[in-house]
């Protein structure tokens, strides 16, 4: 087929507001935002990419963009030049239909590739960045990120991750149909855009694909080393270096130093085993669903299901159409909205616009930043005029609520005894909003029991409610989430003054300044920290992104300042967290109808971040360094 009818065939299904945009970027052209050419503003999460317009309209957007393909591939013309703030603000607000605020502009300018989110050095430090040694742990989505920043400022960098291979998360949940709940074109790094996602929402097997291909590509692999884990981190002031203590994977215990460690080990990397009284008297098999076995056989068997989070509404389905019975334990119910593309694959047409039309891959990412971004935030603050505080946060809160449970009652109808169970009494998005995986319709299976009791304990091989209920399965599978409060564990990182972070942080209190740094820790920092966890829309690339481009401008002022520590100052940090708990306080995950992960048992947030994307951007743009206390390089270190 001839490049000229695949463009035919691919502009036929391409979104009109999207080839607007490319339009008025490669021609400068303010005629294509302007009436006829206006696009209606459409909130579905993949809108009509018919924009609204009519056919006419649409065929002519159609033809000039073909023509244009044609004039930029034959050299007959040249793409404008790129667009100022202004036109780029036009152009965003004209493509959704809606007014974007200026300060949004900057932001979106990075992750299309229109401006340079890279952190560079000034030619004599970049020579200098070479005495700097720093220590990586982890290999998943922060620990890659944070390799490719360091390869780019020049900085020598080693990775250790405990497990066999790359991938993080992506590498340790292989349970059936595991996959994202964030478009993938958003779920994926600005620098590394992939054209050939297979879906809306790829499963695990392509999104680890993703990863490892990227890796290769920026031969990341030389720097790391697999089957490592570290036990323990402590700070000598004298050296100005951490010691490092590591654990092989055949048990040996070995010592390093670093001047710098970057943790990137992540939130939910710990599996909440959740193991009952009485659990070593069950006879059958048993395992979490982060770590399902790969010779797992329930074809026949009785399985009992603990736990109703993401991960088992994701796996349910499957689970259900395999194993003979299955028995689901449900602590509470969860909101689960409905999302018509969910299984909606990506056209080869669409994909071909992706990698052959300018700049269609970063207007099209464009539209999925700003629907799964800022734009829920607002709707889940608390509203002091709202009558109705105990199912809402305000009226459009409350209207996220009636859409949920229409369609919560239309899959379930006919099953009295299913909504009663199933449908929650707190604001949606109290906890962690899922995305329905077929799980009503397993629920409503002739094979699938759910109970709401909690499980008590377990007693000669049968598990016991807390309601006295009786089950006797053959496997039972634990969808019990992480240990996500105890940030950074079981690793034992004492500071300046010796004190463990264990001690500071406790299970389930952790803070650091942006969720980033720590006082008392010097020339630490975390991605994936506390209070950076996204429960509003947004994807880990986007904050992963933004922390290492915090982090990359701490290290250039102590390369280029010849420093050898920088550690944030208690004030800032308490300032800092004092402002997260206010901002917490008014939003959503402090509600008191609802049990949650993302807050601890005193009832304070931390693990999601309370700030718009923009806003978490603007904070970890550049370093601050009146919030450092600096230390200059000893002459023990620079020796």
């Amino acid at each position: 087929m001839s490049i000229e009818m695949m463009a035919e065939r691919a502009l036929a299904k391409a979104s009109i507001p999207t080839l607007l945009a490319c339009l008025a970027h490669l021609t400068g052209e303010r005629r294509w935002i302007a009436a006829p050419y206006l696009p209606k503003r459409d909130i579905s999460l993949f809108p009509d990419p018919s924009g609204g317009l009519s056919e006419p309209l649409q065929a002519e957007i159609r033809a000039a963009a073909a023509q244009l393909m044609k004039a930029l591939q034959d050299g007959h013309r040249q793409p404008a030049a790129p667009p100022d703030d202004a036109f780029m603000r036009e152009i965003m607000s004209v493509s959704l239909g809606e007014d974007v605020a200026a300060e949004y502009v900057p932001m979106i300018r990075e992750e299309m590739g229109l401006a340079d989110r890279r952190v560079h050095l000034s030619v004599p430090a970049a020579a200098a960045a070479r005495s700097l040694d720093v220590l990586v742990i982890g290999a998943g989505i922060s620990g890659l990120c944070a390799a490719v920043r360091l390869a780019e400022m020049g900085i020598p960098f080693r990775i250790v991750e405990k497990s066999a291979d790359l991938g993080g998360t992506w590498l340790d949940n292989d349970y059936p149909e595991a996959g994202v709940d964030t478009p993938n074109h958003f779920y994926s790094y600005s620098f590394e855009p992939n054209v050939d996602w297979s879906g809306n929402y790829a499963k695990r097997g392509e999104v680890l694909a993703y990863l490892r291909n990227m890796a290769e590509r920026r031969d990341l692999r030389r720097h790391i080393r697999f089957g490592i884990e570290v036990l323990a981190l402590h700070w000598h002031q004298d050296r100005q270096q951490w010691q490092i203590d590591l654990r092989d994977a055949e048990g040996r215990v070995f010592e390093e130093w670093a001047s710098v460690v970057i943790s990137a080990v992540g939130q939910l990397n710990r599996p909440k085993m959740a193991a009952f009284p009485g659990m070593e008297t069950f006879a059958g098999s048993w395992w979490h669903s982060a770590r399902w076995p790969a010779d797992a056989d329930l074809a026949g068997k009785h399985v009992a299901v603990i736990g109703t989070g993401a991960s088992g509404m994701q796996f349910l389905r499957s689970v259900a159409a395999e194993a003979a019975k299955v028995t689901v334990f449900q602590r509470s119910p969860q909101w689960a909205r409905p999302d018509p593309d969910y299984h909606g694959k990506v056209s080869d047409e669409t994909r071909w616009l992706l990698r052959h039309m300018p700049w269609y891959y970063a207007w099209y990412r464009f539209s999925l930043i700003w629907r799964f971004g800022d734009g829920l935030l607002r709707t889940l603050r608390h509203d002091p005029e709202w009558p109705h505080p105990e199912r809402a946060m305000n009226h459009r809160n409350d209207r996220h609520r009636e859409a949920m449970t229409r369609y919560l009652l239309s899959e379930l109808e006919g099953r009295d005894d299913l909504i009663a169970k199933c449908l929650p009494d707190y604001p949606p998005y109290g906890k962690r909003i899922l995305v329905d995986n077929g799980w009503y319709q397993a629920l409503r299976r002739d094979n699938v029991e759910l109970i709401t009791e909690a499980v008590q304990c377990v007693d000669n091989g049968q598990l016991l409610t807390t309601g006295r209920r009786v089950v006797k399965p053959d496997v039972i599978i634990l969808a019990t989430g992480f240990e996500a409060g105890k940030m950074l564990a079981p690793m034992d990182i004492r500071g300046r003054s010796g004190v463990p972070l264990r001690e500071r942080w406790g299970d389930d209190n952790p803070m650091a300044y942006l969720g980033t740094t720590v006082a008392d820790y010097p020339n630490l920092f975390v991605i994936s920290g506390p209070n950076t966890g996204l429960a509003h829309g947004g994807s880990l690339m986007f904050m992963s992104e933004c922390q290492m481009r915090y982090i990359g401008g701490c290290l250039k002022a102590m390369i280029e300042g010849d420093m050898g520590a920088v550690e944030v100052r208690q004030a800032v940090q308490d300032d800092y967290c004092r402002r997260v708990d206010e901002e917490h306080a008014q939003l959503v995950w402090t509600h008191g109808g609802m049990r949650n992960w993302y807050r601890n048992d005193r009832g304070r947030v931390f693990s999601p971040v309370p700030w718009r994307l923009v806003d978490y951007w603007a904070m970890t743009r550049e370093p601050n360094l009146a919030d450092y206390m600096v230390t200059p390089k000893s002459r023990a270190t620079a020796a």
